[in-house]
């Protein structure tokens, strides 16, 4: 009997628990999720400064272009205005300075010229507030500015920075990974014997989980000997907060994952009803979340995005778990099992009209790595469908926001 996706889902979902709250530094926060609303507990910025190199000045000198004021100060960013303006005078001032008492307005450098020594010569009419930053203007002083289970970029902790607030977040998990199989061997072997694969699924995992900001360990390759899994997993649970690996879980003889499993921890065994990844292990080993990924590469790899990604989040403390999708038209149409969720590769391409369209990136079958490779986006298609025809709407699940554009279609012949 084979399992609903999403009801696997939820279940896997449920059984994750969140790691512990520690404090960081503002660049080791980008990836990890705040544990905590953030409040402001200032003004940003905290005083009125120049948006613009220039001069304050009060905007009803400057009604008649033309009119020259005496420059009685100047003002770098981080100074402080020594004199405070009055009718008929203004200061010469740098992007970010604080505004000096009694202005009101900044003139761009390049609507002025000097006409002689200690005067300038306004050439345009100034409106209050003209290039003047307000305090406050970017963040009042109690406000929200981030909600509890943000996953943090760049931008984020960047704000955090300007307001001084050491980020605080949930740990990330740490990772155990390894792979399983005969067959398998190191990507860097030159020479392949019969029967021989080089391993691509670890570069896969790791790839997918230092992209997700976690911490990897590399438990290597296992063969299909049940002892040696054994003496892998046991080490794997001392050092990680969850351990993901491929290949052993499905129905054959030599599937070691589940045979060395079936009498310790509590971990199932289960047929998604989802293509490609029908076999899957869950559950736990000694507390530590486990998760059997089969052996196919593309497997793997969809395994990865619809379980173990939001499973990995989840225990992170983030609130979006899930990758975007937007409805598109797939242009070549597919014939999928009705009885399964099915998730094509699929290359994906805006039309003028703002529609997304999408094709086959390349053959569907789970141990074709290339087509993956080319694909941008997963077309899902939904259990019960079955076929979907040439130009049929679908859902699509964006795996990559590539660069889309080139020099030339950015720049043109610049």
């Amino acid at each position: 009997m084979m399992r609903p996706l999403a009801e696997m889902q939820a279940e896997v979902l449920d059984s994750m628990p969140l790691l512990g709250e520690i404090d960081v530094g503002f660049a080791d926060a980008i990836g990890a999720v705040l544990s905590r609303d953030v409040d402001a507990p200032e003004d940003l910025p905290g005083f009125e400064n120049a948006a613009m190199d220039g001069f304050a000045v009060i905007a009803a000198d400057t009604v008649d272009p033309g009119v020259d004021l005496a420059v009685v100060d100047e003002v770098a960013a981080g100074a402080v205005p020594s004199v405070t303006l009055t009718s008929g005078r203004a200061a010469r001032i740098m992007t970010g300075a604080p505004i000096p008492a009694g202005a009101d307005a900044i003139v761009p450098v390049e609507m002025t010229e000097g006409s002689h020594e200690g005067l300038v010569r306004v050439l345009e009419a100034a409106s209050v507030g003209d290039h003047i930053r307000p305090a406050g203007g970017s963040v009042k002083a109690g406000a929200r500015v981030f909600n509890a289970g943000l996953r943090m970029r760049a931008t984020h902790a960047s704000v955090m920075a300007s307001m001084g607030v050491r980020p605080r977040v949930w740990r990330r998990p740490v990772v155990a990974m390894m792979s399983t199989g005969d067959e398998l061997v190191s990507p860097s072997t030159p020479t392949l014997k019969p029967g021989a694969i080089r391993d691509s699924n670890r570069t896969l995992m790791q790839g997918l989980l230092t992209d997700l900001g976690v911490e990897v360990r590399d438990y290597g390759i296992i063969n299909d000997d049940v002892g040696a899994f054994e003496t892998a997993l046991e080490e794997a649970v001392k050092d990680a907060d969850a351990i993901v690996t491929s290949g052993g879980v499905s129905m054959g003889a030599y599937d070691i994952v589940k045979l060395a499993l079936r009498d310790r921890g509590d971990v199932g065994f289960w047929k998604i009803a989802m293509q490609p990844g029908k076999p899957f292990g869950f559950g736990t080993v000694s507390d530590v979340p486990f998760f059997g990924l089969p052996g196919n590469p593309v497997s793997v790899f969809v395994s990865f995005e619809q379980f173990v990604r939001p499973a990995l989040l989840t225990m992170m403390g983030a609130d979006r778990l899930f990758r975007d999708r937007v409805e598109g038209v797939l242009d070549d149409g597919a014939d999928t099992n009705p009885g399964k969720t099915v998730f094509v590769r699929v290359t994906t391409v805006r039309d003028s009209d703002g529609r997304w369209h999408a094709r086959k990136s390349g053959g569907q079958s789970s141990n074709v790595l290339s087509a993956l490779a080319f694909a941008d986006a997963l077309a899902v298609v939904p259990a019960g469908t079955g076929r979907v025809e040439p130009g049929g709407t679908v859902e699509l699940e964006m795996i990559h926001w590539p660069e889309a554009r080139s020099r030339r279609e950015a720049l043109g012949d610049r």
